[in-house]
């Protein structure tokens, strides 16, 4: 809440501010000018950037923070972002408006989103998906509560049972162990968990769907929101990477299109908003907004970053432009990419025949390589494509790679790729006998287990370190995964097993990252002592 003081030197401002408008216009009546300042903000391009750009232009006496003072007291950072990053990195000022309750250019800007969007409503969001993944499942679920996910939804889902208090009720996705990738969820696996529950005489609170996944496989949400729809049960997707989906015939269906309640994005990946800047997107009415706005004001900082914010409203202005044609270079240069390399020996394309049906779509722009037939892991290949092309992908799994193509792509870069890739393919295939650190056969990474303690419940029990090799059996204490892609390979209050432990061992020992352990070396593990 706005002190009492700071409000009142809040209208003190905007009286005068009104006042100075009233003067340049040759006019007395203030009120006429309050009236017609949504109109000015509507007619901006991009408003909330036009308001941090005239905040920043002031001629002011500067005694507020931050404490580089409007860039004079800059770091050497500045040197690497040059001194505009910090010129406009501004407070809470009035003109720049309230992120948890906007009346001006905030509450313009994430209109203006979400008219693009197809959303109801649009909250902007400076904590990533994470955080809106997090409100959106502790707007939907009280403690105790049943929410139905897949058992591969990403670590913030996690945290957000840790949060929320609520129970979960996993689906475990299809898995292809030749490319070691998971896809989505079928609308009968969303309907058979819902029944399950029911007869044991309990209802799911709300379903989340990761939606598009990381590879890009899509589900059919159409399917799956009718099913909850027909029992008043609210759909959350995980969109985090789809937020470009609706602006080309070629990409998939948006899950607003689907009939999603509420539908979180990542703006920052194919999107051109700045790292850590997401949106939510709401649609229906079987959720409450306040409570959504509550649950974000808990989440987020009291001190957003104003460029976060900006770097939203701008890529959704660089949207507005020509959303029915802005990714028509990205896509043809991605239908390029993928015929060049799929006649490449040795490397395959992930694709819906990589799966069982039901899967309705994959992203154009998602490219992922299958290595496995040149008898290398996908980590080997990307330290190859590193060393000889300076090629970074976005993803780099056991067996595969995955690139995203977005509107920064270049033909210069697609080039290098194809260059890469038949390089690749001439060292490593052909008959070449080199060790191969690629088993056969691979188990999947996340299985069903027995659940013993909710992730709250475990998150908070005492923790007792033991042995990794002698865990088996053991309440895991800590959230453990390999990143990116950020899925939880053992979960807080989940029975430790066999396959958990030989999978996270064996891909730390191919070059994966594993986070969440206490013990990043993985010798240990905490359980819960209970």
């Amino acid at each position: 809440m706005v002190p009492l003081a700071r409000r009142e030197r809040i209208s003190r401002y905007k009286r005068k501010k009104c006042m100075r408008l009233v003067s340049m216009q040759g006019t007395s009546e203030p009120n006429n000018v309050l009236a017609d300042l949504p109109v000015v903000l509507e007619a901006s391009s991009a408003p909330l950037v036009q308001a941090l750009k005239s905040a920043a232009e002031q001629d002011v006496a500067c005694f507020h923070f931050p404490g580089h003072n409007r860039g004079k007291a800059a770091p050497n950072l500045s040197n690497l972002t040059g001194p505009g990053a910090f010129l406009h990195d501004l407070p809470e000022l009035p003109e720049l408006d309230d992120l948890f309750s906007p009346k001006g250019a905030i509450l313009d800007a994430q209109a203006e989103a979400a008219k693009l969007f197809g959303a109801s409503e649009t909250w902007f969001l400076v904590g990533g998906t994470t955080c809106g993944i997090q409100a959106s499942i502790m707007a939907t679920c009280c403690p105790g509560d049943v929410l139905i996910l897949p058992r591969n939804a990403h670590i913030s889902a996690t945290s957000g049972l840790v949060l929320s208090g609520a129970v979960p009720k996993y689906i475990l996705p299809e898995y292809n162990s030749c490319w070691d990738i998971a896809a989505g969820i079928r609308p009968s696996q969303v309907e058979a968990a819902i029944k399950e529950l029911e007869e044991v005489g309990k209802t799911a609170a709300a379903v989340l769907i990761t939606s598009p996944t990381y590879h890009g496989i899509c589900s059919n949400l159409n399917e799956i929101t009718k099913v909850c729809h027909s029992r008043c049960i609210p759909v959350i997707v995980d969109e985090a990477h789809g937020a470009h989906f609706r602006f080309h015939p070629n990409f998939p269906s948006t899950a607003l299109e689907q009939g999603a309640d509420l539908a979180v994005q990542s703006t920052h990946k194919v999107l051109s908003s700045l790292t850590q800047s997401s949106m939510l997107h709401m649609s229906g009415n079987l959720i409450d907004t306040e409570r959504i706005s509550k649950c974000l004001q808990v989440l987020q900082s009291s001190s957003p970053s104003y460029l976060l914010l900006a770097s939203l409203d701008s890529a959704r202005a660089q949207l507005g432009k020509n959303p029915d044609a802005i990714f028509c270079d990205a896509v043809n240069l991605s239908l390029e990419t993928r015929k060049e390399i799929g006649t490449t020996a040795g490397v395959s394309l992930l694709d819906l025949s990589s799966f069982l049906s039901g899967f309705t779509a994959i992203d154009p722009l998602r490219i992922t390589l299958g290595v496995s037939q040149l008898h290398i892991s996908g980590y080997m290949a990307d330290e190859v494509l590193w060393e000889g092309h300076r090629i970074i992908p976005e993803l780099v799994g056991s067996s595969s790679l995955t690139f995203a193509i977005n509107l920064g792509t270049s033909r210069k870069d697609i080039q290098r790729l194809i260059l890469g890739v038949k390089n690749l393919s001439r060292n490593f295939f052909n008959g070449n006998k080199i060790k191969s650190d690629v088993s056969n056969g691979v188990r999947a990474p996340v299985t069903y287990s027995s659940m013993q303690l909710s992730p709250r419940d475990a998150f908070f029990a005492k923790k007792r370190r033991v042995n990794i090799r002698e865990s088996v059996g053991e309440i895991c204490g800590e959230l453990i995964c390999p990143y990116p892609p950020g899925i939880p390979v053992l979960i807080p209050g989940e029975v430790i097993t066999e396959e958990a432990l030989s999978y996270l061992l064996r891909v730390s020992r191919m070059g994966a990252a594993i986070r969440g352990a206490a013990d990043h070396q993985l010798f240990s593990i905490l359980v819960c002592s209970i």
